[in-house]
């Protein structure tokens, strides 16, 4: 993990999002705190769900899903300068997670994905365009993103991505295409 963060980093990736779905507390508190270390201020870390462990860890920002701590409790924890995003699959939830303090909202997936155990429905590019009409937030746009499909996702109204799958096999090589393609 510290490997492939430090290979994303160098190719210039400028946001990380840790996610840790089958670690216990200690653990994802012991890796967040070694990529903030390994990291230090080059790269802007984001906590997935837990926004205890992003203060615990010197995380610059937590990513709250549906079923997560509600994006107030997670303000009242992290407080006003760290950022906080939300995720989103549908209408609804975008215009509640809008009205919220939430720094930036997340749409998806918008492909099929296999990151996820029982992921939500695919939203398509159509889902990203509605999405965009709705908020006037920074869009991240997620679910089966490659480099294959990435640029039609930004030219649905997404500002940015967020990528796991085709980044893990040749993390550097990947990064530097998407860079490439979205820049």
């Amino acid at each position: 993990m510290l490997a492939a963060a430090e290979e994303l980093r160098a190719c210039g990736v400028s946001l990380l999002q840790y996610r840790n779905k089958s670690g216990d507390a200690r653990q994802i508190l012991e890796q967040g705190r070694a990529l903030k270390a390994r990291l230090a201020d080059s790269v802007r870390l984001i906590m997935n769900d837990r926004a205890d462990l992003c203060l615990a860890s010197g995380f610059d920002g937590v990513h709250v899903g549906q079923d997560d701590l509600s994006p107030e409790g997670a303000r009242r924890v992290i407080g006003p300068d760290l950022w906080l995003g939300v995720s989103t699959h549908n209408p609804e939830q975008l215009r509640e997670a809008d009205a919220t303090t939430a720094d930036y909202l997340a749409i998806g997936p918008v492909f099929a994905t296999s990151s996820k155990d029982k992921p939500d429905p695919v939203v398509g590019l159509e889902g990203v365009r509605r999405a965009r009409a709705l908020t006037r937030r920074p869009l991240v746009a997620i679910g089966g993103i490659t480099r294959e499909n990435g640029r039609a996702v930004i030219e649905a109204g997404a500002d940015t991505v967020a990528v796991i799958s085709d980044l893990t096999r040749e993390p550097h090589k990947s990064a530097e295409e998407f860079l490439r393609i979205l820049g």
